[in-house]
């Protein structure tokens, strides 16, 4: 067996100070193809889970990223094999962090009578319960805001209000059903 030195990648960062001429980078990209490519592209769908799209996206940069490091020392593209193959495995690594992070794409929809939240009418909705309410005399007002605005259970409201608790909810029983009353001949119904 015979050992042969291969030049060590250089750091992504270190800029290459003598470009190859344009028909050298040409050649060292197709021998990259030639030599490479069935295997990388192999390496990658599995990196993908058979995303052959994202398989040759990942070829493509990995090529670019030989021609940017390697073509310009004039290093033999057979032997930059192994630095390819953890390019790929890198960049797909990159690309499984960068969709975990983002946001899952949704597919576009043509339809444009989706259903949107509309605030107007739980507005106008409010509107007419207020005007209805401000019909109601003062002690079915009271205790109706006690109970159903504030929270109050029975007894609390017949407490601030002095009264019994049994008072209270009959109090509450018949202010419902006038502001129903009054809801109903303004012509406002509410179907459960």
């Amino acid at each position: 067996m015979r050992l042969i030195s291969r030049p060590a990648p250089p750091a992504p960062d270190r800029e290459q100070s003598s470009p190859a001429p344009d028909g050298a980078c040409e050649d060292f990209v197709r021998a990259v193809y030639r030599l490479h490519a069935t295997p990388l592209l192999r390496y990658a769908a599995r990196l993908t889970n058979g995303d052959w799209h994202r398989a040759e996206d990942l070829l493509q940069e990995a090529t670019v990223r030989a021609w940017k490091h390697f073509s310009p020392v004039g290093v033999d593209a057979l032997d930059i094999r192994p630095w390819l193959f953890t390019v790929i495995r890198n960049l797909s690594i990159d690309h499984h962090r960068s969709r975990a992070v983002r946001l899952p794409e949704s597919p576009f929809t043509d339809d444009t009578d989706l259903p949107v939240p509309d605030a107007v009418e739980a507005i106008l909705t409010t509107q007419v319960i207020i005007d209805a309410l401000s019909a109601l005399v003062p002690a079915h007002r009271e205790i109706i805001a006690l109970l159903y605005h504030q929270g109050h259970t029975a007894a609390e409201a017949a407490e601030r209000l002095g009264i019994p608790v049994g008072t209270a909810k009959s109090r509450s029983s018949y202010a419902l059903r006038a502001l129903r009353e009054i809801l109903q001949d303004r012509g406002f119904t509410h179907a459960h």
